[in-house]
């Protein structure tokens, strides 16, 4: 898991405990571990249990939820590991590189390190899936906005897409390769 690779446990092996030693060892670098659940269950859950593991071990532990402040979601992300969904993640991603002005609007410090979760939900089912923003209707600025920001959102979405693809296919080959060495 710490050098990309997929790792394959049936529920009830400790995924969740397993998770915890890449986790641990990336998130000593300081530049931020994510780690990307199915649900806001999950990642509430699984920081609160890991949470006390990762604090015994002078970790700091960030969880994303639905309906969070900008100013809770950046102190999330700036905590050495931080626990959420793909959409959340994925939300906090569009919002930073689409909308926000500066720098200091981000909440995202950056991309070092995931792990996901049931990746197979993650990455092929949750990945058909467009990510949209959309916000109250404003006045006049709502027209100005969609033809300003709608292709660069369509470009991120085609990245994801194709880069859901390259997984994908790679993912396929490496599984026949893993049925040929059997």
């Amino acid at each position: 898991m710490h050098r990309g690779c997929v790792a394959e446990m049936a529920t009830g092996e400790g995924k969740t405990l397993v998770a915890t030693l890449p986790a641990y060892l990336n998130a000593l670098t300081g530049r931020g571990v994510h780690l990307v659940t199915a649900n806001e269950y999950l990642a509430r859950r699984d920081s609160q249990w890991m949470g006390m593991l990762f604090g015994f071990l002078g970790l700091t532990i960030g969880c994303l939820e639905s309906g969070q402040s900008h100013e809770t979601r950046r102190e999330m992300y700036l905590r050495d590991i931080t626990y959420g969904t793909a959409s959340e993640f994925g939300f906090d991603y569009l919002r930073d590189n689409a909308i926000a002005k500066s720098s200091g609007q981000q909440v995202q410090r950056g991309h070092h390190f995931a792990l996901i979760d049931e990746i197979d939900y993650i990455l092929i089912d949750e990945a058909r899936v467009p990510l949209i923003i959309s916000q109250p209707n404003a006045h006049d600025e709502s027209p100005r906005l969609y033809a300003e920001l709608s292709p660069r959102i369509e470009k991120l979405v085609r990245v994801q897409q194709r880069q859901c693809d390259e997984l994908l296919a790679k993912a396929r080959r490496d599984l026949k390769v893993g049925e040929l060495s059997s």
